[in-house]
């Protein structure tokens, strides 16, 4: 999400008008988020049957397996692919000079994965594992065939059929899911679906962007496309050791009961950063790239993203962390409410996660990819530090260690950052405010409601439904009582309507 870019300068190499760039960039956004809600609505229609299905050992399992995956899809060329929507101009060759890598980096990670699966088993200690791990190396088969074809329709804008193959993939993938569970199958359940939605995207967005091209192994003259691939690709590595390091650290110390508790109890913490948040920056990247030269639009649109971001983000996190145990009982049972504790403390740390994300697509489209490349850096030796430390208080020390490490990696990279979009470490905590101030409060009001419901021996689907409702009504009244601008924004946004003339990207104050 760049901006509502009405008045936007001419922009790009066609010259299109400023009005219908900033049409294209809303549209792009509405389909990639819309698309994103509808989807993260069935996968999570068939994600609440089928964990009431598994059991915790399952998905801690499945957790070991993504540190590998995770580890190894680094390098599947994403970067290279990125590199197209950067560049000023494409040409077909080109075009088929990245297939051609994508097709040569994916099949050496599937052999990797494939024999490298046994060691991996060894280490955890779980020779199921190397089964695991060999099957999801067809995944890494399916890369090519998305990656290519969603660079090129992101380049254009068009996500429009991205989003109708993307609905199709989650189809594919709930099915799938519900139709194992159902059938016995456990912990292959979660790795057949992922399976279903990889190649259902595969063929569908081959097919709907028209790049079913013959590969060139030729690689003379792709050097911007290496260079800036490799800087993407050396991010994504420290990013992952950063992300994947607390479950490779706990599953050589913790069972899988207990690991599978924290592991879920992440990826429902990081459902909005991991799943709204991406789509949004795909949307950003290229929108970023085509106004580069207008320095004071890339300001605005970034700090106006923060701001609209957090007035959704920071009431969703600070929510999640007081209604956590009422939730989890209502929608997943009694058996997982282990996760409430992890989910209270990575909500809050999630909050600054949310920001600090932001900002790659921002100095990728700015030709400056080396920038997230040390920010990830950075990421990837603060949190295994912090982890490293917490892990001696058990799983939960390693929960209290995003608190730790979050602050500190936002701060690192907003310094790093912060001279390329000419903004301030205070103009970033300013764009936060009018979420975050609100959001505290309304947590702090609906968490002493929560202890009074509790002692009333209420129903936990009860609870939730009474301090949800209280916590969105307490919310809006604090936005309008004490945000009012920061509201109406975000009704212009929503209704497309023109922003003030004072609030234009050649602003200094936003």
């Amino acid at each position: 999400m760049v901006s509502e870019t009405a008045e936007f300068k001419s922009i790009g190499a066609n010259e299109e008008s400023a009005e219908a760039f900033g049409s294209r960039v809303r549209s792009a956004v509405i389909w990639r988020s819309g698309s994103q809600i509808l989807a993260q609505i069935i996968t999570w229609a068939s994600t609440l049957l089928v964990i009431r299905l598994l059991d915790p050992a399952d998905y801690g399992l499945f957790a070991m397996t993504q540190v590998v995956l995770s580890f190894l899809a680094f390098l599947n060329g994403w970067g290279f692919a990125s590199a197209l929507v950067q560049s000023d101009s494409v040409d077909p060759f080109r075009i088929r000079q990245a297939f051609g890598l994508l097709l040569l980096l994916n099949a050496l990670l599937a052999a990797i994965q494939f024999f490298g699966a046994p060691f991996a088993a060894a280490y955890y200690g779980q020779p199921i594992v190397a089964d695991l791990l060999r099957v999801q190396a067809l995944l890494f088969l399916a890369t090519p065939f998305i990656a290519l074809p969603e660079v090129m329709l992101g380049r254009a804008l068009d996500f429009r059929r991205q989003a109708i193959v993307n609905l199709l993939a989650a189809f594919a993938g709930a099915g799938t899911a519900l139709g194992c569970a159902l059938a016995g199958y456990g912990v292959w359940t979660l790795v057949y679906a992922p399976i279903a939605m990889f190649w259902t995207r595969a063929i569908g967005l081959t097919l709907v962007a028209r790049l079913l091209v013959w590969p060139s192994f030729n690689f003379k003259g792709c050097g911007q496309i290496v260079g800036f691939g490799s800087a993407v690709l050396f991010s994504q590595l420290f990013w992952l050791v950063q992300s994947q390091s607390d479950i490779f650290i706990a599953g050589a110390r913790f069972d899988a009961h207990a690991l599978g508790l924290y592991a879920e109890a992440l990826f429902l913490a990081q459902i909005f950063m991991a799943k709204f948040v991406p789509p949004l920056n795909e949307v950003a990247f290229p929108a970023y790239a085509r106004i580069k030269k207008d320095a004071a639009a890339v300001r605005w649109s970034f700090l106006k993203t923060v701001r609209v971001l957090m007035l959704v983000a920071a009431p969703f996190y600070c929510g999640l962390a007081v209604v956590a145990a009422p939730m989890i009982e209502t929608l997943f049972g009694a058996k997982w409410l282990g996760m409430a504790p992890y989910i209270q403390l990575i909500s809050l740390a999630l909050i600054l996660m949310t920001v600090q994300i932001l900002f790659a697509p921002v100095t990728n489209a700015l030709g400056k990819p080396s920038i997230s490349m040390f920010t990830a850096m950075s990421g990837a030796v603060l949190f295994p530090v912090s982890f490293l430390v917490g892990a001696e208080w058990g799983l939960i020390g390693m929960a209290w260690a995003w608190l730790v490490a979050a602050p500190l990696l936002l701060i690192v990279t907003a310094r790093l950052s912060a001279p390329l979009i000419v903004i301030s470490l205070w103009d970033v905590a300013r764009a936060m405010l009018p979420g975050l101030a609100p959001a505290l409060v309304m947590a702090i009001g609906v968490g002493f409601a929560g202890q009074a419901l509790e002692s009333l021996g209420l129903a936990a689907p009860v609870q939730l439904a009474l301090l949800a409702g209280l916590g969105v009504a307490l919310y809006g009244a604090l936005l309008w009582l004490l945000e009012r601008e920061a509201l109406s924004e975000v009704i212009r946004l929503v209704l497309r309507r023109r922003a003030p003339a004072a609030e234009t990207p050649n602003q200094d104050a936003i």
